[in-house]
């Protein structure tokens, strides 16, 4: 079933079961979970449970558990913001300013005389 079709209660249920056997292959008990995170050994209990806990109760678990880890998988990095890319790209030209490499000083320069101005010449 999908995580979508469950209860909030349900998807509490399924996260204390998934903790309590990742609690279990590292072989230890909820009293030296508990120790480990900083707990009580009852909020290990109620958050195996299925029971409504802080985020930080999560985080303590997961780093006692050796699984902090696991959270870029649940929360990945959203990389740079645009503020970001646009600093680490640099200047970038947004619309041209003229003919490329000609000063509008240069005396050399023919003057534009505008379109249509082309001796008598249809350009087609």
């Amino acid at each position: 079933m999908s995580m979508y079709g469950k209860s909030d209660k349900a998807i509490l249920r399924d996260l204390g079961q998934r903790l309590r056997q990742a609690r279990l292959r590292s072989n230890l008990s909820q009293q030296q979970l508990a120790d480990r995170a900083g707990l009580n050994r009852t909020t290990v209990s109620e958050y195996e449970r299925g029971a409504s806990t802080s985020t930080l109760t999560l985080v303590q678990v997961l780093r006692a558990l050796g699984m902090l880890d696991e959270l870029a998988g649940f929360l990945p990095d959203p990389g740079p913001g645009p503020l970001e890319l646009a600093r680490s790209q640099g200047h970038r030209r947004q619309r041209a300013t003229g003919r490329r490499g000609q000063s509008p000083d240069d005396p050399n320069e023919a003057p534009d005389d505008g379109p249509g101005d082309n001796d008598g010449e249809s350009s087609w």
